[in-house]
C-alpha cells in the first residue's frame, strides 16, 4: 500500500490525487492521509480514495503558535495510528502542513518516503523532511545544496491531461472563435486584488474575458459582467485554458503548470513574498526566466497584453518546454522503484 499526503490548499493536493489516480489504474492499494479543515476535507468524500483526516499545525515560517503547536502534536498522533493501522510500503509528501506528520513519522521509521515540491521554492515542511528522503520530485528546476541534488529528478506537477480544440473550447463557453479571449484567474479561492485591479483596467480593450472570481466573491463581483466581459466563480481548468488566448493570473504552481501544458501565454501578479514566504514571486521570476511569461505591471497593462497577443509563439513554445505532461506517471514510476 502506498500512502499519500499532503493539502491544505489545491496546490498541494491535486498533484497528489492526480498520482493517486494513476497509482490506482496500475492496481496499487492508496491510502490518502489528509488534514481536518483542508482543502481535501471537503474533496476526498467525492473521490474512490480511502482516506483519514487528523489535526495539522501550520509550521510558520518565523515561530510556532502555541495553539499551532498543540494540533502538530494532535496530528502527529493521529498519523502515528494510520501508520500502526495501515501500514504502507512507501510514501508521497507533497507538502504544507498536511503533509509533514505522516512522513516524519514514516522517516523514523525508516520507511521510504518520496517528497514532492511544487514551488520554485522548497516549502518549509519539505525542507524538515529531506535529509532523510529517499527522493524529492521537482516540479521546475530548483538551486539545491549538493547533497539535496542528488537525490532530485524534475518529473513535473501532475495536471488533468484534457485539452480541447480552442475553436470548439471558446464556443462551449460563449465566446466568439474569432476574437482573442482573456482568462484571469486568482487560484481556486479567487483573489480580491485581482477582482479589483484588472476589471477597470482591461474592460477599456474591448476584448472577451473570462475570469474566475472565486465563489466566495461571486455575488459580490457579479456588477462586473457585462458584454463580452464574463465573471465566474470557479471555471473547468482545461476547458477554459482550452480557450483562452492569454491569462493573467495569480503564480500558484498549479495554475502555471496548467498554463504549461496547454502552452498558454502568462501575465503573472504572484502574491507579495510576506503572504507566502516568496514561493508564488519564485514561480513568476522561473516562468520569465524561461520565456514562458512576464511579470505583469498595472500601469501599463494595456501595452503588454497587446505585446502577447501580437507575438504569443515564443511564449507558447516556452510553455511547452515546461509542460508537465506524463508527470503523474513518472511520480508513480518512482514510487514502483521504492516499493
Amino acid at each position: 500500500m502506498v500512502l499519500l499526503t499532503g493539502g491544505g490548499t489545491g496546490g498541494h493536493l491535486f498533484p497528489a490525487l492526480a498520482v493517486a489516480e494513476e497509482l490506482r489504474r496500475r492496481g496499487h492499494e492508496v491510502f490518502y492521509l489528509g488534514a481536518e479543515g483542508g482543502l481535501e476535507a471537503r474533496l476526498l468524500p467525492q473521490t474512490p480514495l480511502p482516506y483519514a483526516l487528523v489535526p495539522a499545525g501550520k509550521l510558520d515560517r518565523s515561530a510556532l503558535r502555541p495553539g499551532e503547536a498543540w494540533r502538530l502534536l494532535k496530528g502527529l498522533k493521529g498519523a502515528a495510528r494510520v501508520l500502526r493501522e495501515r501500514p504502507p510500503k512507501a510514501v508521497l509528501s507533497t507538502g504544507g502542513y498536511a503533509g509533514f506528520p505522516a512522513a516524519f513519522l514514516a522517516e523514523l521509521k525508516g520507511l521510504p518516503v518520496l517528497l514532492h515540491e511544487q514551488n520554485a521554492k522548497l516549502g518549509l515542511a519539505l525542507r524538515l523532511l529531506a535529509p532523510l528522503a529517499r527522493g524529492l520530485a521537482l516540479s521546475v528546476p530548483l538551486d539545491l545544496p549538493p547533497w539535496l541534488a542528488r537525490k532530485a529528478r524534475r518529473t513535473g506537477y501532475p495536471v488533468r491531461e484534457v485539452r480541447y480544440p480552442q475553436a470548439e473550447a471558446k464556443r462551449r463557453l460563449g465566446f466568439d472563435p474569432g476574437k482573442p479571449l482573456l482568462l484571469v484567474l486568482g487560484g481556486s479561492q479567487g483573489s480580491l486584488e485581482l477582482n479589483q485591479r484588472l476589471p477597470p483596467l482591461l474592460k477599456p480593450l474591448g476584448l472577451p474575458v473570462l475570469h474566475q472570481v472565486g465563489e466566495r466573491w461571486t455575488e459580490r463581483f457579479r456588477f462586473l459582467e457585462e458584454g463580452a466581459y464574463r465573471i465566474a466563480g470557479f471555471v473547468d481548468a482545461p476547458l477554459a485554458m482550452s480557450a483562452a488566448d492569454l491569462l493573467l493570473a495569480r503564480a500558484g504552481a498549479g495554475t502555471l503548470a496548467e498554463a504549461a501544458f496547454h502552452r498558454l501565454p502568462a501575465l503573472l501578479f504572484p502574491l507579495p513574498p510576506g503572504l507566502d514566504g516568496g514561493a508564488q514571486l519564485a514561480n513568476a521570476r522561473a516562468y520569465q526566466r524561461a520565456g514562458a511569461a512576464e511579470l505583469g505591471a498595472y500601469s501599463r497593462l494595456w501595452q503588454q497584453v497587446e505585446a502577447l497577443l501580437a507575438r504569443p509563439e515564443p511564449y507558447r513554445e516556452a510553455m511547452a518546454r515546461l509542460s508537465p505532461e506524463g508527470a503523474a506517471g513518472r511520480i508513480a514510476d518512482w514510487l514502483e522503484e521504492l516499493l
